[in-house]
């Protein structure tokens, strides 16, 4: 077996892996749920790789959680549900019947994307998806039968929050301005100040989580999104503390020796410093 440029060398590799009697045995038992965090992961990693602009981390991660598309495939094929090929044409059919304006024929393409057309697409996609579950036997509403059940679950937490609100919103449940919602963050705060004072470990844990809902809500309607200003702030954190542990080294201390007001007196000259 040598590597290839061609994608299906990494689908007999895939393969390999995954053969009863010759395959990786930690490869062979795995399944959809335990690899599902994988590929989460490693399309974080994607994304790290273009945060610090490094095209030659970028170039091995998307290698990473492109195997991870051909790990889930091969699981499927497996199954005798579907293999590699079918995800590629999945998704180069969508590709294709969402830009008439581009793969069209030339009156599409000449019209441009008429206004409305992206809804009546993903409204014929979604029907040929029902269609295809009740064919299968599947309850027809693939992620439940409420009006936010699309919102997938698996998201990060601040993301899936932010998705709900918005989603809401469309059918007006939303707050109309973002003071308000300042107002109702301090009422959260209130009521987690409550859960400490009684010491009651589930209603800390859920006014908590009230309290960031909240804080999130904030953030979509002063145009911050949650995610990316957190990035930024746990970013802003590290480099702080990086700066401390190297003033601390420099003056022949160690993050362990040095006491609290020692750090703290170099985490100011590191707020000073940016």
């Amino acid at each position: 077996m040598k590597p290839s440029k061609d994608i299906s060398r990494l689908i007999e590799i895939m393969a390999a892996l995954r053969a009863p009697e010759t395959g990786c045995p930690w490869d062979i038992e795995q399944d959809f749920s335990t690899i599902a965090p994988y590929t989460i992961e490693e399309a974080y990693e994607v994304a790290d790789a273009i945060a610090r602009g490094d095209l030659d981390d970028l170039r091995d991660e998307l290698g990473d959680l492109l195997l991870q598309v051909v790990y889930h495939a091969q699981m499927a094929e497996e199954a005798g549900e579907f293999a590699f090929g079918d995800v590629v044409q999945a998704i180069t059919t969508k590709m294709i019947r969402r830009h008439p304006h581009v793969f069209g024929d030339e009156k599409a393409r000449s019209a441009g994307m008429a206004k409305g057309m992206w809804e009546k697409i993903k409204a014929e996609e979604k029907a040929e998806k029902r269609s295809a579950r009740l064919a299968r036997g599947h309850d027809p509403e693939d992620h439940g039968k409420g009006f936010l059940d699309s919102v997938p679950v698996a998201l990060p937490a601040l993301t899936r929050a932010l998705k709900l609100q918005e989603k809401a919103a469309r059918v007006g449940f939303d707050w109309s301005e973002a003071t308000p919602i300042l107002d109702k963050i301090e009422e959260e705060i209130g009521e987690l100040r409550e859960a400490l004072a009684k010491g009651d470990t589930a209603s800390i844990k859920d006014e908590f989580g009230d309290m960031l809902f909240a804080v999130v809500n904030l953030g979509r309607h002063l145009k911050v999104d949650s995610e990316a200003a957190l990035s930024g702030t746990n970013e802003k954190f590290r480099s702080r503390f990086h700066y401390v542990e190297q003033a601390l080294e420099a003056s022949g201390n160690t993050l362990e020796k040095a006491s609290l007001d020692e750090m703290e007196a170099f985490w100011q000259q590191a707020k000073s410093a940016k």
